[in-house]
């Protein structure tokens, strides 16, 4: 049963140098069910010490922060209380910021204009066990894996896969509601439906639930209905390893990969 489930009260410390940043970040946390900010830190030694006094279930970090950054800060927090995971809150997505922020050991990583919704899922996914990542970090963290000349890539939280990659392409309707033959392939034999085909090619566009819901023009609870049952039959835990299955099953093309 997940702590949502259970109805804990994630306990969350924010970590940001701007005061302002800062102090709008607690207040909308505040209006959050479920959450409770219990300590704001102006950088990363400040993180560090009252994730030891106070031992929230989750530290918001930035990155760029005096004295010790959030990559430091987020190093000594899982070596000495790996019982606090890190959400990564930043205005950089760039590979320079997310790649050392993960190897340090942070499970979730947002920018900084996530919304309060998103937030909220990043840090119940975390304390879950599973990666809270945006759409656009997830998107990138494939990009990376599918390169498979680039050195140090790091460990993204998917799962692997030997079914191999599927480029076999089908008539059927496309995500848009459009007739005839979509450019996307088609899953295999993991009993998807067509809708949950369109909800998975979706998510692996890097769109959220509202998104998702609007495109398609049904409700939100609907598509995370869609999202349960698609994350059951293929056997994934979280988006990120979702857009994985997307890419190796050829129901989405790789970045920059043209069509011949």
């Amino acid at each position: 049963m997940s702590a949502a489930d259970r109805g804990r009260v994630a306990r969350v410390v924010v970590a940001d140098d701007q005061a302002v940043v800062r102090e709008g970040i607690v207040m909308l946390l505040g209006l959050l069910p479920g959450i409770e900010v219990v300590g704001a830190a102006r950088d990363g030694e400040e993180a560090v010490a009252l994730t030891a006094e106070l031992g929230p279930d989750v530290v918001l970090m930035d990155l760029r922060m005096p004295r010790c950054d959030g990559v430091e800060a987020t190093r000594r927090i899982r070596e000495r209380h790996p019982g606090t995971e890190v959400v990564v809150l930043t205005t950089y997505a760039d590979d320079d910021s997310l790649f050392p922020a993960l190897r340090a050991g942070a499970r979730g990583y947002l920018t900084k204009d996530a919304g309060g919704e998103e937030i909220e899922r990043a840090v119940r996914d975390v304390i879950d066990g599973r990666a809270g990542l945006s759409p656009a970090v997830q998107r990138r963290l494939l990009e990376r894996l599918m390169d498979r000349d680039a050195p140090d890539a790091p460990d993204a939280p998917v799962a692997p896969d030997d079914r191999g990659d599927r480029s076999d392409q089908s008539d059927r309707r496309d995500p848009n509601g459009r007739g005839g033959r979509s450019d996307r392939g088609v899953a295999g034999d993991d009993g998807l439906t067509e809708r949950e085909t369109e909800v998975l090619v979706l998510v692996a566009d890097g769109l959220s639930n509202t998104e998702i819901a609007k495109r398609l023009r049904i409700s939100t609870a609907t598509v995370k209905t869609h999202i349960n049952n698609l994350f059951a039959k293929t056997g994934v835990r979280d988006r990120a390893q979702a857009v994985r299955y997307a890419y190796q099953h050829g129901l989405v093309r790789p970045p920059g990969k043209r069509v011949t």
